[in-house]
């Protein structure tokens, strides 16, 4: 058997009197997702644990069938697997965000969608100006790039800045999590630096040009989820998975994908955003699984569109994916006979909280050997009747490859 994930970030919402007291995958025109429901399986997925942030990096590893309470070591490190940084035994990886900020307030995580080219001009700004012996800045994409302290200690709470918007900045500076005096000096350097990012951005020619076009500025670097490398196994390791393969976007899924000892397959005109290449992606899916045993195929743009706010957009990508992606990949499917198929969100992303939430996700799997259950309709509510119930930690993997 080959098998197929179809990752729809953040598609999960709760209901809102602005769509009628449905939620957005309730309110979408999905007959795909439906059609993929009705001959396979349903369920509720836990997959952010009680002690862990609902943080897509924490989801993600958990579709994938991690131990994420044992094996979790922040987001920083899965950027830097995916761009090719090699971290040494005592570097502190974070995901550094640029970020707008208007008076003090965190306006939005993203420095409006910034692209790489003006983003990656920032980035060797403050290499320039911020680095040194200990601290160093790498690019990644658009707003998402990786900065490295040496000798810092993890033990410190920063903030995700995409759960905060709207905020006042100093509420979310980094916080000490034990009182020693290593993990009081890495949060003093970290607040210094945002600091020193802020003076520094605040007249680059970029930001001026982008305040003068109306545009959202990069006003402020946003360092967040530090770790150490982690000790993953491969999927090979874990699950006997011979080969397999993950597409997506972003950097993090990337980096996940390089630790599970994953193909990383890269496609033309993949945004991350509602813009995204749904074709293109689909259809280095439908190649990978001529070679690979099994396939992660991510796509952000639910997420993103639930960050920002918008309904509507949120609910025009979900119709995006169910149409180019999960149509045509399950009639791939039913073709070979060979192939089964999950469908789910890594987290809710409710697009009036405008960040994550921890609760449980609707997953359909469609099994060519299995029995189908009553569930019709590809949604939160309805999954929740499904024949799986509510499972959790890795339960899911299990379930996909018939080996509970």
């Amino acid at each position: 058997m080959k098998h197929i994930v179809i990752l729809g970030d953040g598609m999960a919402d709760l209901p809102s009197l602005e769509l009628d007291n449905l939620t957005p995958l309730e309110k979408a025109h999905t007959p795909n997702m439906d059609r993929l429901t009705k001959l396979g399986q349903a369920g509720l997925f836990h997959t952010v644990p009680e002690s862990l942030h609902p943080g897509s990096e924490v989801a993600n590893m958990a579709v994938m069938g991690y131990d994420v309470e044992n094996l979790y070591e922040g987001r920083g490190v899965l950027e830097a697997a995916s761009i090719g940084v090699t971290l040494a035994s005592d570097d502190l990886a974070f995901r550094c965000n640029l970020i707008t900020l208007e008076d003090g307030i965190i306006h939005n995580h993203s420095a409006g969608h910034i692209g790489n080219e003006e983003a990656g001009v920032l980035i060797d700004f403050l290499n320039d100006h911020l680095a040194d012996e200990r601290v160093a800045f790498h690019k990644g994409v658009s707003y998402r790039h990786l900065m490295v302290i040496k000798g810092g200690d993890k033990h410190i709470h920063c903030t995700p800045p995409h759960d905060v918007p709207g905020a006042d900045e100093v509420d979310h500076l980094p916080k000490t999590l034990k009182e020693a005096v290593a993990s009081k000096e890495t949060a003093a350097l970290v607040t210094d630096l945002i600091k020193r990012s802020q003076e520094l951005l605040a007249s680059h020619p970029i930001n001026l040009e982008r305040k003068a076009k109306g545009k959202a500025t990069a006003a402020s670097i946003w360092p967040w989820s530090p770790g150490y490398k982690p000790q993953m196994p491969t999927l090979k390791e874990a699950y006997n998975i011979q080969k397999s393969a993950v597409i997506s976007a972003v950097d993090l899924i990337h980096g996940i994908g390089i630790y599970a000892g994953m193909e990383v397959i890269k496609v033309d005109g993949a945004t991350g955003l509602w813009d995204t290449n749904y074709v293109g992606k689909r259809d280095a899916a439908i190649k990978a699984l001529e070679t690979c045993d099994y396939v992660y195929l991510h796509i952000e743009a639910p997420d993103e569109a639930g960050h920002e706010g918008d309904a509507k957009i949120k609910i025009k990508a979900i119709e995006d994916i169910d149409e180019k992606v999960v149509g045509p990949i399950l009639e791939f499917a039913l073709e070979q006979k060979d192939i089964a198929i999950a469908l789910l969100p890594d987290h809710p992303t409710p697009w009036e909280l405008k960040t994550h939430t921890r609760d449980a996700v609707p997953f359909a799997i469609y099994h060519p050997h299995n029995p189908s259950d009553s569930v019709a309709h590809y949604a939160e509510k309805d999954a929740a009747q499904g024949a799986y119930g509510e499972v959790e930690k890795m339960e899911f993997m299990k379930l996909l490859l018939n080996q509970q």
